[in-house]
């Protein structure tokens, strides 16, 4: 993992990372603002906190996905964002 970032997480953060993971419109790139991971190091984080068949699951699901990139993402799939909002 890069910059020791991993190992400083807190269990709010894997479980928030879990959780935003899972989410189809947020980003591999939202994930690293917010933490600073990479998306390999977001997908080593799964498979070492998940049971296998819910990490090969979720693999399943977001591999080739463009909302989980976005690069690949179509401008009318931005969402509305909130001043308020961090990210």
């Amino acid at each position: 993992m890069t910059n020791n970032t991993a190992s400083n997480l807190t269990l709010e953060d894997v479980n928030r990372i879990i959780q935003m993971a899972w989410e189809d419109r947020t980003t591999f790139e939202a994930i690293f603002l917010q933490f600073g991971l990479q998306e390999k190091e977001v997908i080593a984080l799964m498979r070492r906190e998940m049971k296998r068949s819910s990490f090969e699951m979720w693999r399943e699901r977001v591999t080739g996905r463009a909302t989980k990139h976005a690069k690949l993402r179509q401008p009318a799939k931005y969402r509305f964002k909130s001043s308020n909002q961090k990210y």
